[in-house]
């Protein structure tokens, strides 16, 4: 159930450069389960800036009642929530979205593959998947060394690959050229990051089950504002637009016009 909380501040750290982590404490954690989904957040106490942020939940701790999320400060509104201190409060609207289903299969093996920011909803996904008996391989890209986190957490969890576009640590290049020469031999996929690496992904792992999640700029975050709206495959889906926020972020692909 949707719920909006004025939600505590536990922990807030800088992971890389612009990367932030925070940690948000409350009862609205309760309603988190499906990894993917996200939270609005209102960044500010008055009314700029107006909108509110989506970002991705990267990981929940329901015994403690606190979720963590991990995004980057680049704009007025992300830069003004980095600031935000433990004690202090922010407004959060959610779970908002449809997430990654966590299912297992006789493989028991699946690709991770994020890039940048898309790269925290996989970490919960992860996690999920492993309490189900799958062993998750993650591919995951960034541009340069300064801006890679979360590295060891992931090794923490299984076999992790990091790649960067200039080669300053992992393989050079992108996510694609590390899944070049893995065997394919899993059941399934999922995948988070810019357009452009969803395509390529969902072309190379063609056939193979997958699931990708969409990076869109948001209005409202329920779907009332059409904001987010993207074209369908109307073979796949039936429907010739579908928006991000309400009916995604994830979909199976194939449905999602590339």
């Amino acid at each position: 159930m949707i719920k909006q909380e004025l939600m505590e501040v536990v922990d807030q750290r800088k992971l890389a450069r612009n990367i932030f982590e925070m940690t948000l404490s409350g009862k609205l954690v309760d309603e988190m389960g499906q990894p993917g989904q996200f939270v609005h957040i209102r960044v500010a106490g008055g009314n700029e800036p107006l909108l509110r942020r989506p970002i991705s939940i990267s990981s929940v701790d329901k015994e403690k009642g606190q979720f963590t999320v991990i995004y980057r400060a680049e704009g007025k509104g992300t830069i003004t929530l980095s600031s935000r201190k433990p004690g202090e409060h922010v407004d959060v609207l959610g779970p908002l979205g449809n997430g990654f289903p966590v299912k297992t299969d006789d493989t028991q093996k699946v690709f991770l593959i994020g890039g940048g920011i898309g790269v925290p909803p996989l970490y919960e996904l992860s996690k999920q998947l492993i309490d189900v008996g799958m062993k998750p391989i993650h591919i995951l890209g960034f541009q340069s060394e300064d801006v890679v986190f979360y590295e060891e957490k992931f090794k923490e969890l299984g076999e992790t690959f990091i790649v960067t576009v200039d080669g300053t640590t992992g393989d050079k290049g992108f996510v694609t050229h590390v899944i070049d020469r893995l065997p394919k031999d899993i059941g399934s996929y999922y995948a988070c990051g810019p357009m452009p690496m969803l395509k390529a992904v969902s072309e190379q792992l063609e056939g193979i089950e997958g699931y990708l999640s969409f990076e869109e700029r948001m209005g409202c975050g329920i779907g009332a504002c059409f904001a987010c709206v993207c074209k369908t495959n109307q073979e796949q889906d039936g429907r010739e637009y579908v928006k991000i926020c309400s009916d995604g972020p994830v979909f199976k692909a194939g449905v999602v016009e590339l």
